[in-house]
């Protein structure tokens, strides 16, 4: 999937400048459950609505933002997250909600989700915590030699660091993801590296811009790192980066081209705020890395779909596709129609940022999806 920098032309097979990749044209960012009877094993599609109906309105409701230090290698790096709950009593359950990877991800985008479940009425009170990948949103931004690698070590420190916000509530957790973050939380859970009690994996992606169009072989690949290279120089990679990505021009088209299903809700209120995100120190390093694959979790949908199949019976796990999503984007999820490991499958409107576009109807499934599990 990719929100990155809209799209990229090939220009030459033979030219050797880190011009070869250029932006012209949109380029979309890339069974059942004997163990647990309750949830629905087949496919829906749901059609937009205004809002969720809650019957209370929870006043013991809080919500705040903080930091945390995550520690890598010799680095410290400032980790920016919100936490939103219900501080009433009873028992209670936990969500780790992770933002899409891609120039412009936020915890924003998942905000208004994770108040409408935590607002949800009923027998639990729900915790929800949404973070920022390093690199990414509001945290910081070294420069790293970011790669998948990387970005699933963070959300494993992040789970059960011994000072981690969430490290308490670990064994009693539920990981929902967008994109290439939900196949990341597929990915350290397949391979025991994190426990969650289920997964809902949102618009689920795993290919980044270039790679899904233009493929991995040993040429492309020595291309891509050339562009990364660019990318990440000191003078030209910044003025590279604002080019291509960072310019409200481009984010406004990318916007309404392939991450919103509806053009008519990208208001200038969303472009302002994620031009500025593309403005912050070190902004690039993550885009640059995402943009040629650094950050894809696997290499083939037969390696995406083995990923889901390795979940098979270990935990529930909800696909949420969309109805309008890019093409090629489109074609992943609907591997996953019938994969082996998926228990519920659903498709509601939106495109890449179902979340952030349509919150209350993402929301909706995201909490029928947890009263089964």
């Amino acid at each position: 999937m990719s929100m990155a920098s809209s799209s990229i032309s090939y220009l030459s097979s033979t030219s050797t400048s880190p011009l070869c990749f250029y932006l012209s044209r949109k380029i979309p960012y890339p069974s059942a459950f004997p163990r647990f009877p309750n949830l629905h094993t087949k496919s829906l599609t749901i059609t937009a609505s205004t809002s969720l109906d809650y019957s209370t309105n929870k006043s013991s409701q809080s919500s705040k933002s903080s930091n945390w230090q995550w520690k890598f290698k010799d680095s410290s790096i400032n980790i920016h997250y919100e936490e939103h709950g219900d501080e009433s009593n009873g028992p209670n359950k936990n969500i780790l909600l992770m933002p899409t990877i891609s120039d412009v991800s936020t915890v924003e985008e998942w905000r208004l989700v994770a108040k409408d479940i935590v607002q949800q009425s009923g027998n639990v009170n729900w915790r929800a915590t949404i973070v920022d990948w390093p690199g990414l949103g509001y945290s910081d931004r070294p420069k790293l030699d970011y790669n998948a690698d990387v970005m699933e070590s963070f959300l494993v420190d992040f789970i059960l660091g011994p000072n981690s916000p969430i490290n308490s509530t670990a064994e009693d957790l539920v990981i929902v993801g967008g994109g290439h973050a939900a196949t990341l939380a597929i990915r350290a859970t397949k391979k025991g590296l994190v426990k969650p009690t289920a997964i809902a994996a949102v618009a689920p992606t795993w290919s980044g811009p270039l790679p899904i169009v233009f493929g991995r072989d040993s040429k492309t690949e020595s291309r891509y790192e050339l562009l990364r290279g660019t990318l990440r120089a000191p003078a030209v990679g910044w003025m590279m980066y604002s080019m291509l990505v960072s310019n409200k021009k481009s984010i406004e088209s990318q916007y309404k081209s392939h991450v919103y299903a509806d053009s008519t809700n990208v208001t200038p209120d969303i472009i302002e705020n994620r031009y500025e995100l593309t403005k912050q120190k070190g902004a690039r390093y993550v885009p640059a890395a995402f943009l040629t694959g650094l950050l894809d979790p696997v290499k083939t949908r037969e390696e995406f779909l083995q990923l889901f199949e390795g979940l098979d019976g270990r935990l529930p796990v909800l696909v949420v596709s969309t109805s309008g999503a890019p093409k090629r984007s489109k074609a992943e999820m609907e591997a996953l129609r019938e994969a082996k490991g998926v228990s519920r499958f659903v498709e509601v409107p939106g495109a890449l940022l179902p979340h952030e576009e349509y919150p209350s109807l993402v929301a909706k499934e995201l909490y029928s999806f947890l009263k089964d599990i």
